[in-house]
């Protein structure tokens, strides 16, 4: 049995492998490198405005959250639903965020990578009307978006948990971080709906509607594989 064990961690260590080597384009899609790791552990108090940029571009270049908003706002065309559904998500990695940080809250990074993944393959798979036409229910999209939210957060929070970051400061360096992160979301999502709002003037919008999220599904589906793969290899056992 421990042969036959053994040699089933190798096969899917093999799979793994052989994904994660075929996906390694991919990377992580929310990381703080290079000279902004350094700057965040160097800071020994108050960073208000420094933080604040960080989560900007934080946001602005995590692809894995804007492909969720994406999905979440694709068939949203007023206002004020877009607002109420961006807030649940907001209000859920907000929260997340500041106590997996502040809390020291431990969870495996490559795991909630993968759920993240995998909310991109929900909100698409649920504007295909996936789940009326095969499973004959509708899920409520705003407790998903809020759930998800809560997991968006926690990505987040795994990723400034990687650095050692001074107790002096934390909590207006955090909350600094959040704001910022909030502000690049903004930033991104204006972005997307303009161009969304010039797709929706075209007869192909609707046309390709089906085609575009079953792509964004797919991304979502190589995004959780990846962070399955490299939790395979890469998490000791």
């Amino acid at each position: 049995m421990n042969r036959f064990n053994q040699s089933q961690n190798l096969i899917l260590k093999a799979l793994a492998m052989g994904f994660l080597t075929l996906f390694a384009f991919s990377a992580f899609g929310h990381t703080i490198e290079g000279s902004d790791a350094s700057f965040v552990q160097a800071i020994d108090g108050p960073a208000v405005a420094p933080f604040m940029y960080l989560g900007a571009k934080h946001m602005v270049t995590g692809y894995d959250h804007l492909l969720f908003l994406v999905g979440v706002i694709f068939f949203l065309y007023r206002p004020k639903h877009i607002i109420q559904y961006v807030t649940l998500f907001a209000i859920g990695h907000s929260i997340t965020l500041l106590f997996g940080v502040l809390a020291d809250l431990q969870v495996n990074a490559y795991l909630i990578d993968a759920v993240i993944g995998l909310s991109i393959v929900y909100k698409a798979f649920e504007n295909i009307d996936g789940f009326k036409r095969l499973l004959g229910f509708e899920p409520n999209t705003k407790i998903a978006v809020f759930v998800f939210g809560l997991f968006h957060g926690l990505g987040l929070a795994t990723k400034l948990q990687e650095f050692t970051i001074s107790d002096n400061g934390l909590v207006t360096n955090i909350i600094s971080f959040n704001v910022g992160v909030e502000i690049g979301q903004i930033l991104a999502l204006s972005a997307v709906l303009i161009l969304l709002s010039v797709w929706r003037t075209k007869a192909s919008y609707l046309r390709h509607a089906f085609a575009t999220n079953t792509v964004l599904m797919t991304g979502g589906f190589l995004l959780a594989g990846y962070q399955l793969s490299a939790y395979l290899l890469l998490t000791p056992a």
